[in-house]
C-alpha cells in the first residue's frame, strides 16, 4: 500500500484546507485518460472502487489502477520554487 511522508501528508492537508472540498474529501489519483501517467485531483468523496488512505490526516483516493502502481512505493512532496507542490514517488525503503 502506498505509503505517505510527513512532507506529504502535509502538503495534502494544506491543499485540501485551501480548498473547499468538504471535510470527507481528499486527494484523489487516477489513471490519467491516456493510460501513460497517472493525474492528481481533489475529489469530495472517493469513486466507488477507490482505496482510501487516510494518513495524519490527509486523506488520499487511489482509483484500481492507481493502488496497483503505487503498491509498496512512497509519496513525498516539496515545495518548488514559486511556492507550489511538487509531489514524487520513490520505492519503499528507498
Amino acid at each position: 500500500m502506498l505509503t505517505l511522508t510527513p512532507h506529504a501528508a502535509t502538503a495534502i492537508r494544506g491543499i485540501l484546507d485551501q480548498s473547499e472540498i468538504p471535510e470527507q474529501g481528499g486527494l484523489r489519483i487516477a489513471n490519467d485518460p491516456t493510460g501513460q501517467s497517472l493525474a492528481l485531483s481533489l475529489a469530495a468523496v472517493p469513486a466507488e472502487d477507490d482505496q482510501v488512505l487516510d494518513q495524519s490526516g490527509a486523506r488520499v483516493f487511489l482509483d484500481e489502477k492507481a493502488a496497483t502502481v503505487l503498491d509498496d512505493k512512497v509519496l513525498d512532496a516539496q515545495a518548488d520554487p514559486t511556492g507550489g507542490v511538487q509531489f514524487g514517488i520513490a520505492e519503499s525503503g528507498a
